[in-house]
């Protein structure tokens, strides 16, 4: 299994790097990320200028590009590794991916761009702006992607997995859930920059509903979320074969917690 890796922290995110070495133990792993951080930037790609792409000294299949999250991987399909791609992992992000915000999240798009191109993709984050503890979400992804690799797992998915900013103890469990009707971008300030006036808009109040079931709900019970995208690929019936396996890869999680 060759396993695309992917984030719109930037190629020197923790988060990235602590997911690349426990997907090791899975598969061959291949990192295309964008240079710097481009949080917020969704399904942006560039069409009316040339996007460069740079190797990695001394890293083997490792590459940054110039342009957005969703240009590295659509780079990576049709021109780094074409036809060899079974996996995309968008992650790990700094800062949840939740309710309405994953229709402007880089990593969410990042997954999306991996699913369109007929593979199944998982977009992972922590729910942290500051100091995250990248370890579970790290291990939880591997579990996952050998899940996909045995066939547990459909290929035609797209699941956004959040995690709470907690040790693996203090988890208390994976819930399948919906996206919450709410959103992070919920301030905008005002400021002045050369004598005119302009907005910022704020990813501090959250605006919206959280409702029992949902992705904000989960974390807020200091669980793991795993929301199906696009599709849903359980239905009314499987949705409790996923809750199933979820439990089962909590369990292998909680007790093989360093996965060798």
């Amino acid at each position: 299994m060759k396993i695309l890796v992917t984030n719109d922290d930037g190629i020197d995110s923790p988060g990235l790097w602590a997911v690349v070495e426990e997907l090791r133990r899975v598969g061959e792993v291949v990192v295309v990320a964008p240079q710097g951080e481009q949080s917020g930037v969704g399904t942006s790609v560039n069409l009316r200028r040339a996007v460069k792409v740079f190797p990695q000294a001394g890293r083997k299949g490792v590459y940054t590009t110039d342009g957005t999250p969703v240009d590295g991987v659509i780079i990576a399909f049709r021109i780094l590794f074409p036809g060899e791609i079974d996996l995309v992992i968008s992650g790990i992000n700094r800062g949840p991916n939740i309710g309405y915000d994953v229709f402007v999240s880089g990593t969410v798009a990042s997954a999306s761009a991996g699913y369109f191109h007929g593979v199944p993709a998982l977009a992972v984050s922590v729910d942290s702006y500051g100091e995250a503890d990248f370890g579970a979400a790290a291990r939880l992804t591997a579990l996952l992607a050998a899940r996909i690799k045995k066939g547990d797992l459909p290929r035609e998915s797209l699941m956004n997995v959040n995690l709470p900013n907690l040790p693996l103890e203090e988890i208390k469990g994976i819930e399948v859930t919906k996206l919450s009707k709410q959103s992070h971008c919920g301030e905008i300030k005002k400021v002045l920059s050369d004598e005119s006036e302009g907005y910022i808009i704020v990813k501090d109040k959250v605006i919206g509903e959280m409702d029992a079931g949902s992705d904000a709900w989960a974390l807020e019970q200091k669980r793991i979320s795993i929301t199906p995208l696009l599709p849903n690929p359980w239905g009314n019936k499987s949705g409790h074969s996923l809750q199933e396996l979820a439990r089962n890869i909590f369990t292998e999680l909680v007790n093989t917690p360093n996965l060798g």
